[in-house]
């Protein structure tokens, strides 16, 4: 994410010209002191009922339907900036990294299918193979979480690194190691880096491929991002359009193979706005342009905020879609976790 957006402390889908004002101009957050040992943490979550403030009924947008919602807070100071995620097969686990070089593991509690609260929370710090801890190395800006078997995948920003983690199947991530990159993956731009990574599904042509797209590459609201395939026998780069001022968020596989992209943008009247793309599986493959038809968008009457994490999973059946936002640790933002089933 950008700097100048953290600095102006704004966040939520339709904020007041007041909040605006005091954000703006307002002094950088700046982030909590790094803690030193994996800590059990109280999470308490107010529901979120309803997506939109303007028409309660509604519950289809776009091509989801809006499930459940849950507004997070945590005592702990160093509880937020979570820019990742994943959620285990039944729905039933949650991992979250932030981007200070941190994770959360937790168990998601349901009263009648809808999300009521986290439970057993613990907040780490990630570290590398010999036990440094990832915030106070280079790889400090963690930014993006993919996961297969037995290893998690974290996507670094301003270092452009990728960092393999064992992963424990309950949602712990150890020993972190660093994996071979592109050179030209190194040439994006200092903070605008690896927002997204995913590992391509068996239905895909790119089974088992390690995918990542950067936020912005290049200067200009409509020019391309970046693309790399990282794995398998069809490695190489290609871009991402971009439009409207939206910058790269988040990616993550549906089961069929085609790829979900969350975008996210800013702008002082506007706030936060979403949308996520659909791009076809068989669209992504070195020197592609790479497009998919917007399958949801929001609007000034949605509760959301800076909407940075993405997972899918399946559930009785349905395809599930779960978002989590980055509150940049700023009192005029908000940690929000929002559920959604794939109905179009």
């Amino acid at each position: 994410m950008r700097l100048s957006r953290r600095s102006l402390l704004i966040g939520g889908g339709a904020l007041t010209a007041t909040t605006i004002a005091a954000g703006f101009g307002a002094a950088l957050v700046p982030r909590p002191a790094p803690l030193t040992e994996a800590t059990a943490i109280t999470v308490t979550a107010t529901p979120i009922d309803r997506l939109s403030v303007s028409s309660l009924d509604r519950s289809r947008f776009g091509a989801l339907e809006f499930r459940s919602g849950l507004d997070l807070q945590s005592p702990n100071p160093a509880f937020g900036g979570f820019s990742a995620l994943w959620r285990s097969p039944d729905g039933r686990r949650l991992v979250a990294v932030a981007d200070h070089a941190h994770w959360l593991r937790a168990q998601v509690e349901t009263s009648e299918g809808r999300l009521s609260g986290l439970s057993d929370a613990v907040l780490a710090p990630l570290r590398l193979e010999g036990g440094k801890p990832l915030a106070e190395s280079r790889f400090y800006d963690t930014e993006s979480l993919a996961v297969s078997g037995r290893t998690a995948l974290i996507g670094v920003e301003r270092s452009h690194d990728v960092i393999r983690f064992d992963w424990d199947g309950k949602g712990g991530l150890e020993r972190g190691r660093p994996v071979p990159v592109p050179e030209e993956l190194k040439d994006l731009p200092g903070n605008r880096g690896l927002e997204a990574i995913g590992i391509a599904p068996p239905r895909s042509p790119l089974s088992g491929a390690i995918v990542a797209v950067a936020e912005r590459a290049a200067r200009g609201d409509e020019a391309p991002t970046r693309g790399f395939i990282l794995t398998g026998p069809r490695q190489g780069a290609f871009e991402v359009v971009r439009s409207n001022g939206y910058e790269i968020a988040d990616l993550a596989f549906l089961p069929d193979g085609d790829m979900l992209l969350l975008d996210r943008r800013f702008s002082l009247l506007g706030a936060f706005s979403i949308r996520l793309r659909r791009v076809a599986r068989d669209a992504i493959r070195p020197g592609a342009l790479v497009d998919g038809p917007v399958i949801f968008e929001s609007d000034a009457s949605l509760q959301i905020d800076n909407m940075e994490g993405l997972s899918v999973h399946r559930e009785g059946g349905e395809t599930i879609l779960t978002l989590i936002s980055d509150d940049n640790f700023s009192p005029f933002q908000r940690t929000i976790l929002l559920e959604f089933a794939l109905v179009g």
